[in-house]
């Protein structure tokens, strides 16, 4: 089609087979939005087109992806508000003659696999390296593996004690995301809004209903999923902890890669070991001591036993 068509925040740029989603940058854009840049989404990878009145004069045209097509959208499951939803297109009421022009021309693009799940990825997700700040911890994604190091003014006792965490994209099957600003998502965890059990120093995020990225790993699969705040394949945060622009993006990251992997590796034997944990890398000895004396102040507390204790602060020394 070759043309553009441009709403409040966002220009659609059509092609012959995809459509180029832009998100302006401005005070009133979503942050979202801003991280995401553009989108680039070939229209194999859209499952219908809608077109409905909007609020206060306006009409809002939006694309429907196809289950399993992008990554940011599966890592969402359905918890994204309507505001920060990328597929939609904010138009005046009086442009609703063309958007319906462009809706009937997508409709006619899509192909006859539309209305079934897409086998693969077909739009990309925001690549790495990625990091962002959660309540308890910080979070690292190289493209390859994702990092833990957890915040000693944050993380509870039980993330001490299991220590800074590495996983390889190999080692999991998937991420749970659930976002702080949603209540009742999709995600099975329990709310966080009372004061965590064994935390450390400094309490809960200010916030009624914390949100988490939890990674999936291939040899818990059938294991229960515990409270996030003490499980160190989680990290949590709140609304101004880990934010859902800073969040989402890094679930869709890593989600696309355990993907990617699944479908490079050959399927394991019936018995087959696990991947052994990648050890992390070598930590700052300033780093260190600043943990061991954390330790300490926990073993103090008795929140440690002297073995727990002293097993932990051989396994910190022994990264020097």
């Amino acid at each position: 089609m070759g043309d553009v068509l441009a709403g409040f925040q966002t220009v659609w740029e059509f092609d012959t087979d995809s459509v180029l989603i832009r998100f302006e940058r401005g005070i009133r854009t979503p942050k979202l939005f801003q991280a995401l840049g553009e989108r680039h989404v070939p229209y194999e990878a859209l499952s219908a087109v809608e077109l409905a009145p909007g609020k206060r004069g306006t009409v809002v045209l939006r694309a429907v992806p196809r289950p399993g097509a992008d990554p940011l959208m599966d890592a969402a499951d359905g918890q994204l508000k309507e505001a920060y939803d990328p597929y939609r297109l904010v138009l005046p009421a009086e442009r609703e003659t063309l958007a319906d022009y462009y809706a009937d021309q997508i409709r006619a693009a899509l192909g006859p696999a539309a209305g079934t799940p897409a086998e693969t990825y077909l739009v990309a997700a925001p690549p790495p390296p990625m990091s962002f700040k959660a309540y308890d911890g910080k979070a690292s994604f190289d493209g390859k593996a994702v990092s833990f190091r957890w915040f000693w003014t944050g993380a509870s006792s039980a993330k001490w004690k299991a220590g800074d965490q590495r996983f390889r994209v190999d080692e999991l099957t998937g991420v749970e995301w659930r976002s702080p600003e949603s209540r009742g998502s999709a995600s099975t965890a329990p709310k966080e809004s009372t004061p965590k059990e064994g935390s450390a120093k400094g309490g809960s995020p200010k916030s009624g209903n914390n949100g988490h990225l939890r990674l999936l790993e291939r040899s818990a699969e059938d294991q229960p999923a515990g409270r996030p705040d003490q499980d160190p394949a989680a990290v949590v945060f709140g609304m101004g902890y880990g934010l859902v622009h800073q969040s989402l993006p890094f679930a869709a990251a890593v989600l696309e890669a355990v993907r990617a992997s699944a479908s490079a590796s050959a399927p394991c034997a019936d018995g087959a070991p696990a991947p052994a944990r990648t050890p992390g890398p070598r930590r700052d000895p300033a780093d260190i001591a600043d943990r061991i004396r954390h330790l300490g102040e926990l073993h103090t507390a008795g929140l440690l036993t002297d073995d727990e204790f002293s097993a932990k602060k051989a396994e910190l020394l022994a990264e020097l």
